[in-house]
C-alpha cells in the first residue's frame, strides 16, 4: 500500500528543504522483525525509508495487532512526533531489512520554529501523510472486521 507521490518526501519538500532536513539525519538500519516503536510510546524521532518495508499495526483488543499499512522507499515513518502529545498512534515493525534516515524530533521542530516556511512545508507534508494513513487504516480495518459488503459503496 505505498503512498501516493504527494506524500513522499522528494515531492513534498523543495530541494533546498530536503537538503536542510537531510543535513540533520543519521543513517540507521534494522533487521527484519525489529520493532521501531509501539502504540502509546513516546514519539521522539521519525524516519524516511531508504530501502526495505515497514508494517504499521494497530492493537485490536482480544486479537493480534492488525497491519493497517505498509511503507517503503522515500516514505515517512512516523508523524506523531509533530503533534502534541507526541505519542505514537500505531506500532511499526520492519517487514524486511530496513535502511532509513533517522531524525531527532526536537531538532526538526526547532528548524520548523525558526524557519516558518520550512515549518509550513513540513506541516503540509506530514498532514498529507496523516490523511493518507487514516484512510488506509480505515479501509484495512473494514477489510478485516466489517461484515462482507458493508464497506461497498452504494
Amino acid at each position: 500500500m505505498n503512498a501516493p507521490a504527494t506524500t513522499s518526501m522528494p515531492r513534498a519538500l523543495s530541494a533546498e528543504q530536503r537538503e536542510r532536513l537531510l543535513r540533520i539525519a543519521r543513517e540507521v538500519s534494522f533487521p527484519m522483525g525489529a520493532r521501531l516503536f509501539e502504540e502509546g510510546g513516546r514519539a521522539d524521532r521519525f524516519w524516511i525509508i531508504r530501502t526495505g518495508t515497514v508494517d504499521l499495526d494497530m492493537r485490536v483488543p482480544g486479537r493480534h495487532a492488525a497491519v493497517v499499512d505498509s511503507l517503503g522507499h522515500n516514505e515517512l515513518l512516523g508523524w506523531s512526533w509533530l503533534y502534541p502529545p507526541h505519542v505514537w498512534h500505531l506500532g511499526a515493525e520492519a517487514a524486511s531489512p530496513l535502511r532509513a534516515y533517522e531524525f531527532d524530533a526536537d531538532a526538526v521542530r526547532e528548524l520548523c520554529r525558526t524557519d516558518p516556511e520550512f515549518g509550513r512545508s513540513i506541516a503540509r507534508w506530514v498532514g498529507e501523510v496523516v490523511a493518507h494513513r487514516l484512510q488506509a487504516a480505515r479501509v484495512r480495518l473494514l477489510d478485516l472486521y466489517a461484515p462482507h459488503g458493508s464497506g461497498t459503496p452504494r
